[in-house]
């Protein structure tokens, strides 16, 4: 990851991801802003930290790109009044929070690079392990960069192959074999939509059609949103390039099935559940989740309740594998961003008590198990089952629909070093007695294929077994070939 690499959680022990990303060609001409714009409120949940639009005009002016972007929210950022004068029939759009690069309005995307060929806007999803090489070599050659993320040196690529290249698909290619990582990305050229994915297919993306319109997004719940049809998944290593002649593909770079790793954490926590990524429901992997705690972990209880909002489902699997009723523990406040000024330490408030507050009247004399989707410093964990028992909860069994995150991740999952996981060097006894519970139990690695319906998965933030091999200057983990 960059050394710039900030974190800002809201309560130092969530997961984060960093990025969605949407894009539409629509043939018949209409503009398509609006469009990308509640495909981006549907993906709001992927990055809550800045996002952006850029749409350009197949018809028009060949350079002339219209974006607007900017920190915060989606419908923070986008009025009526901006969103109005943004025509043109073909776009990108993102959402953004940072794993790697600063938290400012110059990194936010779309990135848009005016060059030789014309104009490329570019969104991006992932994080790339060699960008700081990548990086090192362009700005010796000349390169000015504008921004400190990774998206920035793809579309240096992606721009310097162009030239060199009979279309733009073939300088994404190429820019592709050249970089490492995971990465999902949606491209504009002046008269081609074009979107790949890492041949290790960490990163989501699928293709929508609505009327004479074809969309590419991360999630399907996002084409559900802007009433497009499903039409499919992106393949790991696929290129896949949208004209009015229809769709291409390129699948040259795609490896063998079984070297594919996708994010397990998709499924157990960053996609919506309403999502299905590769054909597998994102609700059905997470009552799954529920139901093997409550085959492997069981304990007598009186209720079981999920923290709010992925903890939800698998405490409804639990429920029904062990016929413990289910039950709402927690409110959520839903106005609450990942980005909020903190407390300070001198000030009474709680960050997590900002964001959930307990229902006394449904725990108050009741043996609680409750369901997270993972405990990372195990901070937040702690004063949570604290406001179970303060709200009268006689026991507290946590159970964690996924298993102890023992390494780092280098693929866009903001997992901290391996000294600030509550895991490492620790027992499960141990960690069980730092967070207050009366007992605690995670998800078996051997169950996660399960959930992803026995599609390969990357297992390195359990187990160090990376896909591929980290980064040279950070830690190893058992990097299988």
């Amino acid at each position: 990851m960059n050394n710039d690499k900030i974190e800002k959680n809201i309560s130092g022990d969530e997961l984060h991801e960093e990025c969605g990303v949407f894009g539409m060609y629509d043939f018949d001409g209409n503009d398509v802003a609006s469009t990308i714009y509640y495909g981006l409120f549907a993906l709001q949940h992927r990055g809550q930290e800045s996002c952006g639009i850029a749409v350009s005009e197949t018809n028009g002016p060949k350079g002339k790109v219209t974006s607007h972007k900017g920190m915060g929210l989606v419908n923070e950022v986008f009025t009526q009044e901006n969103l109005e004068p943004m025509k043109g029939d073909i776009g990108v759009g993102h959402v953004r929070y940072s794993t790697a690069g600063a938290s400012t309005r110059e990194n936010a995307q779309p990135l848009v690079l005016n060059y030789v060929k014309g104009t490329l806007a570019l969104a991006h999803n992932g994080n790339l392990i060699n960008a700081k090489e990548l990086r090192h070599d362009l700005e010796y050659t000349g390169a000015i960069f504008q921004t400190t993320i990774d998206s920035e040196v793809i579309a240096y690529h992606i721009a310097r192959e162009r030239l060199n290249s009979k279309t733009v698909e073939e300088a994404v290619g190429r820019a592709i074999k050249k970089i490492k990582g995971a990465f999902s990305l949606v491209v504009m050229s002046p008269r081609k939509l074009v979107g790949a994915r890492d041949p290790f297919g960490f990163k989501p993306l699928c293709i929508g059609k609505r009327d004479n319109a074809y969309i590419l997004a991360s999630e399907t719940c996002a084409l559900d949103t802007v009433g497009a049809e499903y039409v499919r998944d992106v393949l790991p290593g696929e290129i896949v390039t949208i004209t009015p002649e229809g769709i291409q593909s390129d699948t040259s770079l795609c490896l063998p099935k079984e070297k594919e790793a996708r994010c397990i954490f998709e499924y157990i926590y960053f996609a919506r559940p309403d999502s299905h990524i590769d054909g597998v429901s994102v609700y059905g992997s997470r009552i799954k989740a529920g139901r093997f705690l409550a085959m492997d972990s069981p304990v007598e209880a009186d209720l079981v309740v999920g923290v709010p909002e992925s903890g939800n489902a698998a405490a409804l699997g639990y429920a029904m594998e062990s016929g413990i009723p289910y039950g709402t523990a927690f409110v959520k406040n839903g106005y609450v961003g990942r980005t909020f000024i903190k407390p300070k330490q001198s000030n009474r408030e709680s960050s997590v008590k900002i964001k959930l507050n307990v229902l006394a009247e449904s725990v108050k004399g009741k043996r609680v198990i409750m369901i997270d989707d993972s405990i990372v410093r195990g901070t937040t964990s702690d004063r949570i089952v604290k406001m179970l028992r303060e709200a009268g909860a006689t026991e507290v069994h946590v159970r964690i629909s996924s298993p102890p995150f023992l390494w780092p991740c280098y693929f866009g999952t903001d997992i901290p070093e391996r000294n600030q996981l509550i895991a490492y060097n620790r027992t499960i006894e141990e960690i069980r007695d730092i967070i207050g519970a009366d007992s605690l139990g995670y998800l078996g690695l051997e169950r996660l294929t399960e959930l992803s319906e026995g599609l390969p998965i990357c297992t390195g933030c359990f187990n160090g077994k990376y896909p591929m091999a980290p980064p040279e200057d950070d830690i190893r983990g058992d990097y299988e070939r």
